[in-house]
């Protein structure tokens, strides 16, 4: 039965504000919802990894309109084949090397942003008691790297170069794994990444006597990146773009102030002061920008030489790898 009511009434004006109210809250519901995309972040305990998980709990991603999922790896290779798998759309700290490879077998990877440029944060280092003071003064000792083919593995081989200097690279595997092998003098210079080591660096038990930065042609080589998988580029193509604009967001955040920094030591189980040496000591914000891009003829070259790829990428090729999500510059 339909009731028919006077325009002023009583009725009226409950049914219209009903309808109003009704309205907003469809309104504030599709204004409020959120876009899901599934992130794998390999080495998580690294600052430059850390984007993710930090701007999810600052709230950065939720205002950009995005619910990440995390999903944390043992490391790149792991996190690729996630990306690869489509099980995961996105994924961070992943080799250029190995991403190039990937794509020139036909994998479904794309690089969306800069991860990180230049190995600043890679350092390798010897006991206090030991004699060597330099790459140059090494010959003959042996010197760690974590695994063939690694990208510690191609710092090696460049500082033996820049140095001139004959050394033993020895996989060691882990930072902690290497630290144990130093110290007991199963070899002589060890690598690590912060937070791992830092304390030792700070109690005086370890000395650094190089970085990855030391390597001329990796200085200023984007030397890990962001991936997607090609299907989610397609697919989600608009929340794939809000999450490099609210990663970026996150980075500025993350070098403004403690906030950050006391997440990142509660999270990683260092202390506040561990926390901030790694951050300004080994991570320069600049090397952490999405939108950079350095270096990658060098990087094919380096690629091919570590047999990651057979050939270099054409332009063709490069153009289809390389869809970086530019974020608007502030």
């Amino acid at each position: 039965m339909w009731v028919r009511f006077r325009p002023g009434s009583r009725v009226a004006h409950r049914c219209g504000a009903g309808l109003l109210i009704g309205v907003a809250l469809v309104l504030s519901t599709a204004l409020h919802a959120q876009d899901t995309l599934k992130i794998a972040i390999g080495a998580p305990h690294n600052w430059e990894n850390q984007p993710a998980a930090l701007g999810q709990k600052a709230g950065i991603f939720k205002k950009h309109g995005l619910d990440l999922d995390l999903l944390f790896t043992q490391g790149s290779g792991e996190t690729m084949q996630a990306v690869i798998a489509g099980s995961v759309d996105i994924g961070t700290g992943v080799g250029t090397y190995g991403a190039m490879s990937a794509f020139s077998k036909g994998a479904p990877v794309r690089a969306i942003a800069n991860a990180t440029t230049g190995a600043h944060d890679l350092y390798w280092y010897v006991r206090a008691d030991s004699p060597i003071r330099s790459i140059k003064d090494a010959g003959g000792k042996t010197i760690a790297f974590s695994t063939a083919g690694s990208s510690t593995n191609v710092i090696v081989l460049g500082l033996m170069k820049e140095a001139g200097v004959k050394l033993i690279p020895t996989a060691t595997g882990s930072p902690a794994t290497t630290m144990t092998a130093v110290m007991s003098g199963q070899i002589d210079i060890g690598w690590s990444s912060p937070p791992l080591g830092v304390e030792a660096l700070d109690e005086g038990k370890i000395r650094i006597v190089a970085r990855g930065s030391d390597v001329t042609t990796l200085r200023d080589q984007t030397v890990r990146v962001i991936i997607a998988n090609a299907n989610s580029l397609i697919q989600k193509k608009d929340a794939v773009k809000r999450f490099i604009e609210a990663y970026d967001e996150t980075i500025n955040w993350m070098y403004d102030g403690d906030k950050a920094l006391e997440l990142y030591a509660a999270d990683v189980r260092v202390p506040l002061a561990v926390a901030r040496r790694s951050r300004d000591e080994f991570y320069p914000k600049d090397n952490l920008r999405p939108d950079r891009l350095s270096g990658v003829d060098q990087a094919m070259a380096d690629a091919i030489a570590l047999k990651f790829l057979a050939a270099p990428l054409s332009k063709e090729q490069l153009g289809e790898f390389f869809q970086y999500q530019l974020p608007p510059r502030r």
